[in-house]
């Protein structure tokens, strides 16, 4: 069965840096002890990332100008037209601004339970996931074609964690700003 978490159903947590808010769309299996945890964030000052140790991190900007992140050997400018960002959560980068405050979708795996991707939908485009758990976090409205037929509102996350096969697809309008999302168990 699919699950769908409306955003505007989660509340909102300001960050102990002040720096801004998020709201958590899922943790799975649960908290404290998740193994998967989606978030979007609202960035509102400069200011470094929280460092996650042995957490495999995903990031996107859905709206805003956009940040430079940055490490100690590199830099990236991400935008909301960028593909998502996969680095080390153990290693906390620091976050500029490139305009105002910016809103981001954050995808945290724990690297020794879980392997996994966020990668941008393309409408009418099949999606094939591992057997485990997938998801759609859509920025727009749309329609996703899987098992059943869902009206998705926009900002909002479709979920299956007993995914059986078979493809997904996205169905809009016109454009959408959509991203498939796959989490597949590390076996013990």
């Amino acid at each position: 069965m699919i699950h769908v978490v409306p955003l505007a159903q989660c509340a909102e947590q300001p960050w102990k840096n002040g720096g801004g808010s998020t709201r958590e769309l899922l943790t799975w299996p649960g908290t404290p002890d998740w193994t998967l945890r989606l978030s979007v964030a609202r960035i509102d000052r400069d200011g470094p990332f929280s460092a996650y140790p042995g957490v495999s991190r995903w990031f996107t900007v859905l709206s805003g100008d956009g940040v430079e992140l940055s490490w100690q050997d590199s830099t990236a400018r991400l935008s909301p037209e960028s593909a998502p960002m996969h680095f080390d959560g153990a290693s906390a980068p620091g976050c500029r601004l490139l305009g105002g405050a910016t809103e981001d979708l954050n995808l945290m795996l724990r690297q020794d339970r879980a392997r996994g991707s966020l990668q941008q939908a393309q409408p009418e485009h099949a999606w094939d996931a591992p057997a485990g758990w997938r998801g759609l976090y859509t920025a727009d409205a749309c329609t996703l074609q899987a098992e059943q037929t869902l009206t998705l509102p926009a900002h909002s996350l479709a979920w299956d964690d007993q995914a059986s096969a078979g493809a997904w697809r996205l169905q809009a309008a016109g454009p959408v700003r959509a991203w498939w999302i796959a989490m597949e168990p590390i076996p013990t």
